[in-house]
C-alpha cells in the first residue's frame, strides 16, 4: 500500500479510500451489503493498508456508520493509525430540522455520527452539499466549534460549484476559522468538468481530492453495454442504479470507455485498474474512495497502484472525452 498526506495537513492516508456507503442495511438500498457480508471485505481492505475509511450519516440512514464502528472494534483497528471520516448535510428523516447544515443540525449530527460510530472523534467531518438556505457564515462558525471542541480534527467539503467553495475557504481564512482540507468531488474519465475550476481551485489552495466515483459507478470497469437491458446487468446494483443511468451512457463515455479497454488489453490488465491508475497521475488527487461488494473490485483495485501509465496512454484515455452538463449535484 502508498500512502500520502491528506491535502496539505500531516496526516498520512493510504492511496486509495474504502467507502463504506456498500455496508449498511438492505432496507436502504437493495445492493447494499449487511454485517456478515461486510465484514470480510472490510478486513481484506484493512489488512491491504488501507486505513482510510469514507462514511455518512445518510448512508443506509446511520446503519453504514455503525457498520463502520463495529468494524473498528472487532477488527481491533488501531483507532490513531485509521482515518474515520464522515458527513452531514443529508436528510435523515421526515423532521424539519433534521438536515441541512444548520447550526442546530451540525452540532446534534455530529453527536450522534460519534455514537454510531462508537469513537470520541472524527478524523475528517465534510459537508455532503452546500445549504442554499442557511448562511455560510453559520454552517462555517458551526464547523469550527465542533473542531474546537475536539469532536473533528480536519473540515472537509463535497460537491458543489467552484465559487461557492471560495467562498467558504476565505470566509474561513478571514476569520481564523478551521479551513476545509479536501474536497470530495464527482470526478472519473467519463466526467472532467471538475477539470475546468474545482480541480486547478484546490490545487490553488491546496486543498486535496478524496473524488467519488472514480469508475463511475461501475461504468469503466467495462460491464456495461450500450442499449443494454438493466435488468440483464451482472449486479443487483447496475439494475437499480437509475442514477448512473442518467449520469454515464452518453454516445461519448462509451468511446472513452473503449479506450479505456484498449489500454487494459494492451497492458494485460483489468479496465477499472486503468480507470484508477489514471486517476492517480493527477496532483491534486490524494485518495479515490473506491466501492467494492466482491472480494475481486478490492483487489483490482489494489492492484492499480502498480500501474504506471505513460504519457501517451494518458492522452490516449482522455482524447475521446466530450463536455458534460453538471452532473452528480442533486
Amino acid at each position: 500500500m502508498e500512502y500520502v498526506n491528506l491535502g496539505s495537513t500531516g496526516t498520512n492516508v493510504s492511496r486509495l479510500a474504502l467507502g463504506m456507503m456498500t455496508y449498511g442495511s438492505k432496507q436502504w438500498r437493495e445492493w447494499v451489503l449487511e454485517w456478515d457480508e461486510s465484514e470480510p471485505l472490510i478486513r481484506k481492505a484493512y489488512e491491504a493498508g488501507i486505513n482510510f475509511f469514507d462514511t455518512a450519516d445518510v448512508y443506509s440512514l446511520g446503519a453504514s456508520e455503525e457498520i463502520t464502528g463495529r468494524a473498528m472494534r472487532e477488527l481491533k483497528m488501531r483507532r490513531e493509525e485509521i482515518v474515520l471520516a464522515t458527513k452531514v448535510f443529508q436528510p435523515m428523516s421526515d423532521g424539519r430540522n433534521d438536515r441541512g447544515l444548520s447550526r442546530k443540525h451540525i452540532l446534534a449530527s455530529i453527536d450522534a455520527s460519534l455514537k454510531r460510530l462508537g469513537t470520541d472523534y472524527v478524523d475528517l467531518y465534510q459537508i455532503h452539499r452546500a445549504d442554499p438556505l442557511t448562511p455560510i457564515e453559520e454552517t462555517l462558525e458551526a464547523l469550527n466549534d465542533v473542531v474546537r471542541a475536539g469532536k473533528v480534527l480536519y473540515l472537509g467539503a463535497s460537491t458543489m460549484y467552484a465559487w461557492e467553495f471560495l467562498k467558504m475557504l476565505e470566509y474561513q481564512q478571514k476569520h481564523g476559522l478551521a479551513r476545509f482540507v479536501t474536497m470530495q468531488n464527482h470526478y472519473n474519465l467519463v466526467y472532467r468538468e471538475e477539470e475546468r475550476e474545482m480541480i486547478p481551485l484546490c490545487l490553488d489552495q491546496k486543498v486535496g481530492l478524496i473524488p467519488w466515483s472514480p469508475l463511475a459507478r461501475g461504468f469503466l470497469a467495462g460491464n456495461r453495454k450500450q442499449n443494454e437491458d438493466k435488468q440483464k446487468s451482472e449486479t443487483a446494483r447496475a439494475r437499480t442504479d437509475a442514477f448512473a443511468h442518467k449520469m454515464y451512457y452518453a454516445e461519448s463515455d462509451f468511446k472513452v470507455l473503449d479506450r479505456v479497454t484498449q489500454v487494459a488489453e494492451a497492458r494485460g490488465v483489468k479496465n477499472a485498474q486503468v480507470a484508477l491508475a489514471w486517476m492517480l497521475t493527477k496532483p491534486a488527487v490524494s485518495a479515490p474512495i473506491i466501492g467494492a461488494s466482491k472480494a475481486y473490485q478490492l483487489e483490482d483495485a489494489i492492484a492499480a497502484l502498480e500501474i504506471k501509465l505513460t504519457d501517451d496512454e494518458v492522452k490516449q484515455l482522455e482524447q475521446p472525452y466530450e463536455p458534460h452538463r453538471v452532473l452528480g449535484f442533486s
